[in-house]
């Protein structure tokens, strides 16, 4: 296992780090399955694991609080708010009531009392840069967190996010976790500059593409993940856009089986190659499914390698660009682009 510095921290994070998205309803991975994720991983050399708090409502990380019982100071515990926890309007966002609130629900399930990094899942519109910045530096002054982060943010948020720490004197995001793969290339013509700019840690999200680069998705075979199953559209290879992943994954294959690598070998070793990128998110149902990624461990791809990957989805494209997450609420929203 490698590891790098997550952005200015001076902590040192593995290149695979653990995300437990899966944990519960969500992948249908039970509580004694994701301890045996947990303790592979962790013998492995993983030292980070990611959760959030709507992952399954909070089971996710109840689950992994169970998991690592005994084990606190061994690993470095990142989890996420923001995201809606029920239908109560304001159990969500990034305000200060709401933060405290659910940084507290977290450290009650996790089972800890405090997290290493505690990240914004998603930029909230509704709530000023120096309400959330302030919550968030008055409880990394109470200690229940060491660092925190952003999740999915666009370019010019993150960089105004970082001008209003200034300003404000209050302290800033240490890291970036976007989505990032060989398919969904868009973040390396701005999020990446930016987070290299500001000295920011990048954990890389869905960097086997929801299961496109599992090896699971091939031409003339029934396609059966886990994804699939909630979201068939995304994996319909009738639509354009799905038959051109499908196209590129096809070339990918080969380009691996060339380099005597796997699938999701190269997919990895892709992600953790960009020099801004401090850890790839790997997401694990299953101990097999954790075994084939953390092959990947030591994976570094060769120049030929990298140059045959961009000329099969050049840098900064997306190939599926309606399923970014960073997107301005503007482009989505039609009120808020009209008078």
């Amino acid at each position: 296992m490698q590891y790098r510095t997550l952005g200015r921290t001076g902590v040192q994070v593995s290149t695979l780090a653990l995300g437990a998205m899966n944990f519960g309803a969500i992948g249908r991975t039970g509580q004694d399955e994701a301890t045996a994720i947990v303790d592979a991983a962790l013998e492995a050399g993983i030292n980070l694991i990611d959760t959030a708090d709507m992952y399954g409502q909070g089971e996710s990380e109840e689950m992994v609080g169970k998991a690592m019982a005994g084990r606190r100071d061994d690993l470095v515990l990142a989890t996420k708010a923001t995201m809606p926890m029920g239908d109560e309007r304001n159990h969500q966002g990034s305000s200060r009531r709401w933060l405290v609130t659910a940084l507290d629900d977290s450290l009650r399930r996790l089972g800890v009392d405090h997290v290493d990094l505690y990240q914004i899942h998603r930029w909230d519109p509704s709530t000023s840069d120096e309400e959330t910045l302030s919550a968030l530096t008055d409880l990394q002054r109470a200690g229940k967190i060491r660092s925190f982060g952003s999740s999915t943010f666009p370019a010019y948020r993150i960089v105004q996010a970082q001008w209003a720490a200034r300003e404000h004197h209050l302290s800033r995001y240490v890291s970036e976790q976007p989505s990032y793969s060989i398919l969904q290339r868009g973040i390396e013509a701005h999020v990446l500059p930016v987070t290299e700019e500001y000295g920011l840690g990048v954990l890389a999200w869905s960097p086997l593409a929801s299961g496109w680069l599992s090896g699971a998705v091939r031409a003339g075979q029934e396609i059966s993940t886990s994804r699939s199953v909630f979201a068939p559209e995304r994996f319909d290879t009738t639509l354009p856009y799905n038959q051109a992943r499908l196209e590129a994954v096809e070339q990918l294959a080969k380009v691996a089986d060339e380099a005597g690598l796997t699938l999701i070998q190269l997919a990895l070793g892709f992600v953790t190659a960009h020099p801004a990128v401090t850890s790839a998110l790997i997401g694990p149902r299953t101990l097999d499914h954790l075994r084939s990624q953390l092959a990947a461990a030591d994976t570094v791809l060769s120049a030929d390698v990298l140059d045959a990957i961009d000329s099969i989805v050049a840098p900064g494209t997306d190939l599926a660009p309606h399923e970014k997450f960073d997107t301005p609420p503007a482009l989505l929203e039609p009120a808020l682009r009209r008078r």
